[in-house]
């Protein structure tokens, strides 16, 4: 499998630093000052760099992935060659690299990225696209999987909207690593900008499409994901690529409550309802955020217990064990939504929401809590109860052979009536490990919350909770 999350990437070199000093003297400018354009060049690489491109590899890359290949081209004398490494390749874990021109082009008078590729396999490349420059990355583009043959193929990678491309620097980038743990060539060509006119039916979405509703606090921030914009081609095809929040202009319904940022960063300002939309190009994207913002958030109190005595799962206050995922979502019986995604004011929360039954899994690895003596949690329900309603915590140990089934697993379960609980503030557990009456303590992996009734019909009692300081403790 690979995995390169390029966001992450960081320069294997430094770039250029330029100072710019002004003089102490002003002079108004004249009407008749003409103020400096950029090239419009679109060529990036025919038969060699095209004027002022540079190449800058990734950090933690083959750092001579690229070379220039005289043998091997589409078109004239040379194409652009990439080798990706295979899997412990000293040399490095992956081949990536930018191909910026850091005097700036003006892109606006094409609407795509153009160029012919082939492979020495067939193959899946991560990440390729345009934009990455080493800085703001503010129009960053990628098309993600691309799919590439041992056949030359003309691809296309348009431009979400030209009109923001006035001083652009990156031209190109890529990130891919090995198929399946094995290296291969890739051959790239005729790599340069284009006015198609075919690029047509413009698609933006945001959150992928998806009307989300969230419940928030004053203070906390949530950043707008899956911005993508759709063309059609020529061809037919649909090409959807992942476009940077600064291509968007985004919206708010109520500034009171909420405001958006060009970065795509919701902050939560007030109380109140306040539904977020995009456009793009003046093109309505599809997908929104409404955010119901219940006003200003209680923490859970701080955990005070000294941490030679603790085995965090989640806390700020402690360094935490590695959690597999604090929401499984074991389909198709589970409906619970949210995870560990709520940050208010610096407090990590994990939220809760449509709860049924929830997992939060570490097992890699499994931990051995037989010297602890309780567990702790913080809980918030967010939602009158009634005294029918119930929540309870079940705790999973993998048995002696440390590994999900086997027949030597061993659960157990504590349930809150609905008597014993409170809405809207933290309640804070500590339940003693002998009340779990667990077989093996040695093995620990799970934690449930369950408020569904395990009838058929499997009703949720309680569908709102907020979760903090999770941790076994002797």
């Amino acid at each position: 499998m690979k995995n390169i999350n390029s966001y992450s990437l960081k320069a294997a070199v430094l770039l250029g630093m330029i100072v710019v000093f002004t003089s102490g003297c002003e002079r108004n400018l004249s009407g008749d000052v003409e103020f400096a354009t950029y090239p419009a060049n679109p060529e990036v690489f025919i038969d060699g760099f095209s004027g002022g491109l540079n190449y800058f590899p990734f950090g933690g890359s083959k750092l001579d992935a690229f070379s220039v290949d005289t043998n091997v081209k589409y078109l004239g004398s040379a194409s652009m060659r990439f080798d990706v490494p295979n899997v412990g390749d000293p040399s490095g874990a992956y081949a990536g690299a930018i191909f910026p021109d850091n005097g700036g082009r003006d892109l606006t008078g094409y609407d795509a990225l153009t160029f012919w590729a082939k492979a020495s396999q067939g193959a899946t490349i991560n990440e390729i696209g345009f934009g990455n420059d080493f800085g703001e990355n503010k129009f960053l583009v990628s098309l993600n999987n691309m799919s590439i043959s041992t056949g030359w193929t003309k691809y296309t990678i348009p431009i979400p909207d030209p009109t923001r491309l006035i001083f652009e620097k990156g031209l190109f980038w890529y990130a891919e690593g090995p198929e399946d743990g094995n290296g291969y060539t890739i051959w790239i060509d005729e790599l340069k900008y284009e006015k198609l006119g075919t690029v047509a039916q413009p698609r933006p979405a945001m959150f992928n499409g998806e009307d989300k509703i969230v419940q928030s606090f004053i203070g906390s921030n949530i950043t707008i994901t899956g911005l993508t914009q759709t063309f059609n081609l020529a061809s037919g095809q649909n090409q959807t690529v992942t476009a940077a929040p600064a291509y968007f202009t985004f919206k708010s319904s109520n500034l009171n409550a909420a405001k958006v940022n060009e970065q795509g960063v919701i902050s939560i300002v007030g109380s109140g309802t306040a539904k977020i939309t995009a456009t793009l190009a003046g093109v309505a994207a599809i997908g929104s955020i409404t955010i119901e913002s219940l006003g200003n958030f209680v923490a859970a109190p701080t955990p005070t217990r000294n941490a030679a005595n603790v085995i965090s799962v989640f806390s700020d206050a402690y360094t935490n064990i590695p959690v597999d995922f604090y929401n499984g979502f074991f389909a198709p019986f589970q409906t619970t939504l949210g995870g560990a995604n709520l940050n208010v004011n610096g407090n990590n929360i994990i939220q809760y929401t449509n709860l049924n039954f929830v997992a939060t899994e570490f097992k890699n690895p499994t931990q051995n809590v037989s010297q602890m003596t309780h567990f702790h949690v913080d809980i918030q329900i967010q939602e009158a109860i009634v005294p029918s309603d119930f929540l309870s915590i079940q705790l999973g140990d993998f048995g002696p052979d440390g590994t999900f089934g086997g027949g030597d697993d061993s659960s157990g379960t504590v349930k809150f009536l609905g008597s014993a609980l409170v809405s809207n503030q933290w309640i804070s557990l500590d339940i003693p490990l002998a009340n779990f009456a667990l077989a093996n303590k040695n093995n620990m992996a799970q934690i449930f919350f369950i408020s569904a009734d395990g009838t058929s019909n499997n009703t949720p009692t309680i569908s709102t909770i907020l979760v903090d300081n999770m941790y076994f403790y002797k």
